[in-house]
């Protein structure tokens, strides 16, 4: 892809739980309309550098900065900087309370002080592009988890982020629901949406991603761009990895 604006840059991020470390001197460029996809075994610090990113797990060490300004510093307002980079998780965290569109409206509304007349079309707009604009009035006990699912990256999609971080999003469904999911996502790609992505879906990843980053152990292992990494990975950690996947026959599953 053409060089674009740095969005995000992570400096030699450290980070622990007590004695056990996590991520080990991580530093990654993050460009603007670029998708960085994270893969790596259970348990080698995808999802922690996620939650580091928005300031929902503390660091140790090292510097985060977005749009060139640093965020890792002591009165960083994480509340602000959240809406900037939003994050959809494995679960789908919807208040079962309220209909669709009020989870939905509720951050923009509450957080972002915005009027919720002026949000309204943009929300059914996002509602109609991942095909449930008809399941507006709806309660998330009457959705399905592939629809909770789209329900929840529409609801992050309207803060209007710069940068939205997708941890392993379609781990809780049942197969027959996951590429529905990862279509909605394969298209905001297409739209030139930031994002950075932790799945273990090898071949949506090959398909949407721009630069693929092999994490184990908490370290970079490989960066490369889709094509060159999973036809030629470099290190034997990642061609173990990769066999795995082609051995079990776990990672056909693309948007498409």
């Amino acid at each position: 892809m053409p060089e674009s604006q740095m969005v995000l840059e992570i400096r030699n991020l450290v980070k622990s739980y007590g004695e056990r470390l996590i991520l080990n001197g991580i530093s990654l460029d993050i460009h603007e309309a670029e998708v960085l996809v994270v893969i790596g075994p259970s348990g080698c610090g995808k999802s922690t550098l996620l939650r580091c990113l928005n300031g929902l797990e503390p660091i140790n060490s090292g510097d985060i900065y977005l749009d060139g300004g640093l965020i890792t510093g002591p009165d960083t307002d994480w509340c602000e900087i959240r809406q900037k980079i939003g994050m959809v998780f494995q679960s789908y965290e919807l208040f079962p309370h309220l209909t669709v569109i009020d989870n939905i409206l509720l951050g923009p509304t509450k957080v972002q002080k915005r009027k919720r007349a002026d949000v309204i079309p943009e929300a059914n707009n996002w509602l109609e592009r991942v095909g449930l604009l008809d399941r507006a009035d709806a309660y998330p006990r009457q959705l399905s988890g592939g629809q909770k699912q789209r329900v929840a990256i529409v609801r992050a999609l309207t803060m209007q982020p710069k940068v939205m971080l997708f941890d392993e999003v379609t781990a809780s469904l049942d197969p027959e629901m996951v590429r529905e999911v990862l279509d909605v996502m394969l298209e905001l790609a297409t739209q030139g949406l930031t994002m950075v992505i932790v799945t273990h879906e090898m071949g949506f990843a090959r398909a949407v991603a721009d630069k693929v980053i092999f994490m184990d152990k908490g370290v970079i292992v490989e960066s490369a761009g889709p094509e060159e990494f999973f036809d030629h990975p470099q290190s034997e950690r990642a061609k173990r990895f990769l066999n795995i996947f082609e051995f079990t026959g776990i990672h056909r599953v693309a948007a498409g």
